[in-house]
């Protein structure tokens, strides 16, 4: 995945930062804040050093899109939203879970001291099948993470375990610890894995994403053994 960078002009601590998770919690809820992703550390240092206003005034970034309405929850069918990540990657990590189902709404989170973004993007999805209490339902399941998404609908995770969890270019592949029981977890669903972009104002991937830096922002936050410990 690129590398982004994001710029905070006006927020609660302005700068620039190589972490979404943390660079939102810079902003949300901040009034009139200022912020724009970069893909280069060069452009969000020059779009920095321009002038900003905290009034509203001058340029401002374009407001979000409107939710796709092929990503709303579906009658009969368990509708799952994860979002994860970890403050400075690696660093203190947090996921996020939103389930529907037939007007019902489970939210779910927790946090570890130090992980990675692709862990707790993988978690996120691990805490909403280990809870799935439809199981005999038809599940569809947003991530913002192609990691995740491409991993099982790619059937590279699959490949990974067959191969002793080695990739194709012969190097470990990561948290192959989580990797292993989502595909057991998923072996007895009828689920499908769906990408959805992060960010882009779908009102459950947002709240999924607050769930997730609040809890990577908590204090006394539990050791993750598959990090930490390998």
């Amino acid at each position: 995945m690129p590398k982004k960078f994001y710029a905070i002009a006006v927020g609660r601590k302005p700068g620039i930062y190589e972490n979404w998770p943390f660079a939102h919690a810079q902003v949300r809820g901040f009034p009139h804040a200022r912020f724009k992703g970069f893909a280069t550390k060069a452009e969000a240092e020059r779009w920095l050093a321009e002038p900003h206003s905290d009034t509203g005034a001058g340029k401002r970034l374009r407001p979000p899109a409107p939710a796709r309405t092929d990503i709303l929850p579906k009658s009969g069918e368990v509708t799952i939203y994860t979002d994860g990540g970890a403050r400075y990657n690696p660093g203190p990590g947090g996921y996020g879970v939103v389930q529907l189902y037939n007007g019902e709404r489970h939210e779910r989170s927790g946090g570890f001291r130090l992980t990675t973004n692709n862990r707790m993007e993988l978690m996120g999805c691990l805490m909403a099948l280990r809870t799935l209490e439809y199981r005999d339902k038809k599940v569809t399941l947003y991530s913002d993470s192609s990691y995740v998404v491409n991993g099982i609908t790619k059937g590279w995770a699959r490949n990974w375990r067959r191969k002793g969890w080695i990739k194709s270019d012969r190097q470990p592949a990561l948290n192959a610890d989580l990797w292993a029981e989502l595909l057991d977890l998923v072996a007895g669903l009828d689920i499908t894995f769906k990408w959805v972009k992060g960010h882009a104002g779908h009102p459950m991937n947002e709240r999924c994403d607050e769930l997730a830096v609040a809890e990577a922002q908590r204090q006394g936050l539990p050791i993750d053994p598959g990090y930490e410990g390998r």
